[in-house]
């Protein structure tokens, strides 16, 4: 089969890898058909994290099950799923409540080196089916289905962690895919106002025909403080988690308010401005993707049409053009927002 994959400079290629063994008896083989790349994918490539020669990659795929374990029970050969970025050991508590982030026995997530291979491939192995796939209509497109894998499940679960309810004020950090479906996750559990920021001038206007009120200046925590007559925002979903993102956070809250944090921060260790959390009382949340228990409100809201997915796909290629994706997504330039790659 044919899979993506990168070496520790940086580079990304297509290499020809065996086809993948079942992975038991309740396990299954999907054939790949969209896979995406995702802003954690670009820790590696552009050397955040540590890349290992001959990774391969993606962890956002939907598909067609061609091969399942006799003890899989929820799907079929043949059936269209979305496979969950992380799975745990599908029996424990955290398994069972759709939360594997929490497994007892250890997350897992595929294409960051460890035992699940990568998911920018045509064909992908996937151990305990019945809690890692979710069966997905027809009727939803590749473009909405890839984001249940996980960019739109991340903000989802923020959102959640964050305790955003009806009337409440948030702030977006960061509007690549995540952010963006942040905004629309927030404005779907009941925010009355979301602020967002992000650098690049034509991810705040998307952000902004969400229905956002956006800021243009580096200055974001006083302009919140500002528009909130001194107050700060309830939440702060942060999607980027740098050190300035995260000192951003800090001083946008409002005392007694909730910081939530879904980006991934770099290896160095963040210099958390305590005394001033402390102060303010602020409650800090950090969450890996809930996916199974996002699906859960995420796939009846797409379906009735309620939850806006377009136009997070920003640029659609051939698996073979992958490398052209990722310069695209390193490049975040203002018309590329998140690519799809398709088998």
């Amino acid at each position: 089969m044919r899979a993506v994959i990168m070496d520790s400079s940086g580079s990304v290629r297509i290499a020809n890898r065996p086809d993948p063994t079942s992975p038991g008896p309740q396990g299954v083989i999907i054939a790949v058909e969209a896979t995406g790349i995702c802003g954690s994918d670009l820790h590696f490539y552009d050397g955040d994290l540590p890349c290992i020669d001959g990774l391969s990659v993606g962890h956002e795929a939907v598909g067609v099950v061609v091969d399942a374990g006799e003890q899989v029970h929820r799907v079929a050969e043949g059936d269209r799923v979305v496979v969950s970025c992380i799975t745990g050991c599908g029996h424990c508590h955290g398994c069972a409540v759709g939360d594997p982030a929490t497994c007892d026995t250890g997350a897992s997530l595929f294409g960051f080196g460890g035992a699940l291979a990568g998911a920018q491939a045509e064909l992908l192995a996937v151990p305990m089916a019945d809690t890692a796939l979710l069966p997905i209509p027809t009727a939803i497109p590749d473009e909405a289905a890839v984001l249940l894998a996980d960019n739109l499940a991340t903000p989802w679960t923020a959102a959640r962690r964050g305790e955003v309810t009806a009337g409440k004020s948030v702030l977006v950090l960061g509007l690549g895919a995540v952010g963006q479906c942040a905004v629309r996750c927030a404005f779907q559990l009941g925010a009355a106002t979301v602020f967002a920021y992000d650098p690049i001038a034509a991810r705040r206007a998307r952000a902004t025909a969400s229905g956002a009120t956006t800021f243009d200046g580096p200055e974001v925590a006083a302009m919140v403080t500002d528009a909130t007559h001194g107050r700060g925002v309830d939440v702060v979903i942060d999607a980027v988690a740098t050190d300035v993102s995260l000192d951003c956070a800090v001083a946008a809250v409002r005392a007694g308010g909730t910081i939530s944090v879904v980006g991934i921060h770099g290896l160095a260790p963040y210099p958390l401005p305590i005394l001033q959390a402390v102060y303010k009382s602020i409650t800090l949340r950090m969450s890996l993707a809930a996916v199974q228990s996002a699906w859960r409100e995420l796939l009846p809201l797409i379906l009735a049409g309620r939850l806006d997915t377009a136009g997070i796909i920003s640029h659609r290629l051939p698996l073979e053009d992958a490398d052209e994706g990722y310069e695209l997504m390193a490049a975040r330039t203002a018309d590329c927002t998140k690519v799809l790659l398709t088998t």
